[in-house]
């Protein structure tokens, strides 16, 4: 048989047939590629969903302007009278049609907003952590992508009630509809719960931009403006109107921009101790695979003796000892992949947003790439792990392995 592809085919058929012989030694191997894969899908499902939390709350047709020089609304700062050029300059839509309250209606579609932070205990732990706050105006709804109260009304304006998001129903105690929590000195009631297609408002509570001013003592201070644009296009006409005119110094970015900004940190800190403990445990998966594999191969020390005593050559030894390692490693790495998307797909969770210093809820997003990545990641385990003993098999002396027969 002068063939290689005809010889590598019959060895390593060969060897996938006497898997189920070796199937203990196999588990192991498929057992430990799959907990590595696991671990990384799911570190990095982590990441996928902060970043799907952050960039799906973006609008290309709403934009967020802030003082210039501002990375994060905590660092900027403006009065009044940069509200009033804003809502002046073109580009805005004007709200109308059904859903828009009389004295709203005609009015450029607008949200000044300031936002603090406020102690949040979550649930099943002791300690406080930070729960975005934020003041926001009544056309704040308008301009976000998917809002929806789903629980109790809209707060009043001038009072200390507050609606807050799912997310945060979901992640911290006493903030459900009827609850009173104190901040800023001052009770709040929750009167409200409201969704956004799980975005980072959802992270948040709403109230009234004044009410929240006095209790903090900021004046007529605000961070952001959020406003509807006409269109996407609109968002050039709205930056260069605002730019040029001397009265303001802000920056003008599309919301989606923002977000995408925002979540970079956050993104390349869980990327990178994802892969961190991937490599980490990656070694201790490798290690079980060489196992697994230098047994197979002294399984078959008169196997692979006499098939090198009828003209086989050692390189298809070595190819068939490398695709079993890599079926071992795609097998692992798939069942990983399905656990991640089984247990972990769609469960929420919260985190620090670097970006504003704030909890932030999430929820685990196993994509069909980070599945793919797993995968990948257990073929190169296991390929590395397969060289050495695919060597060995094919420097076995001939003469050694005939004496076992």
């Amino acid at each position: 048989m002068a063939n290689p592809f005809a010889q590598i085919g019959a060895v390593t058929g060969m060897n996938l047939r006497n898997i189920p012989q070796r199937w203990s030694s196999s588990l192991v191997a498929v057992l430990g590629v799959g907990g590595v894969t696991l671990v990384l899908i799911a570190l990095l499902s982590i990441a996928a969903g902060f970043q799907a939390a952050l960039e799906g709350s973006g609008s290309e047709d709403v934009a967020i302007i802030m003082r210039a020089g501002s990375t994060n609304e905590l660092s900027g700062g403006f009065g009044s009278d940069t509200v009033t050029v804003v809502s002046d300059a073109p580009g805005i839509k004007k709200a109308a049609g059904a859903g828009v309250e009389k004295e709203l209606a005609g009015k450029p579609i607008l949200s000044p907003e300031l936002y603090v932070l406020v102690d949040g205990k979550m649930k099943g732990k002791d300690a406080s952590t930070n729960l975005p706050l934020r003041g926001v105006s009544p056309m704040a709804p308008l301009v976000r992508k998917s809002f929806k109260l789903v629980e109790g009304r809209m707060f009043r304006e001038g009072t200390n009630e507050v609606v807050v998001g799912d997310g945060v129903v979901q992640s911290y105690d006493g903030l459900e509809v009827g609850k009173t929590v104190r901040w800023g000195g001052a009770n709040w009631t929750v009167v409200g719960r409201f969704t956004d297609k799980q975005g980072i408002a959802e992270s948040e509570a709403w109230g009234d931009t004044r009410v929240v001013q006095q209790a903090w003592r900021r004046g007529n201070s605000f961070q952001s403006i959020r406003v509807k644009l006409e269109n996407p296009a609109a968002l050039k006409t709205l930056k260069d109107a605002l730019t040029k005119d001397p009265r303001v110094r802000v920056d003008v970015k599309s919301e989606r921009a923002f977000y995408v900004d925002q979540q970079k940190l956050m993104s390349t800190i869980i990327n990178y101790v994802g892969w961190t403990l991937a490599v980490m445990m990656g070694i201790a998966a490798l290690f079980a695979a060489l196992n697994t594999l230098y047994n197979a191969v002294a399984n078959r020390v008169r196997e692979i003796a006499t098939l090198r005593a009828l003209g086989f050559g050692g390189f298809p030894v070595v190819i068939s000892v490398l695709v079993e390692a890599m079926i071992l490693g795609a097998v692992g790495g798939l069942i990983g992949g399905l656990l991640a998307l089984v247990f972990l797909n769609g469960m929420h969770s919260s985190t620090m947003n670097w970006a504003s210093f704030s909890q932030m809820t999430f929820a685990f997003t196993v994509t069909p790439k980070l599945m793919i990545t797993g995968i990948i990641y257990g073929l190169i385990l296991t390929f590395i792990a397969g060289i050495l003993p695919g060597i060995r098999a094919a420097r076995l002396p001939i003469t050694a392995g005939l004496r076992e027969l």
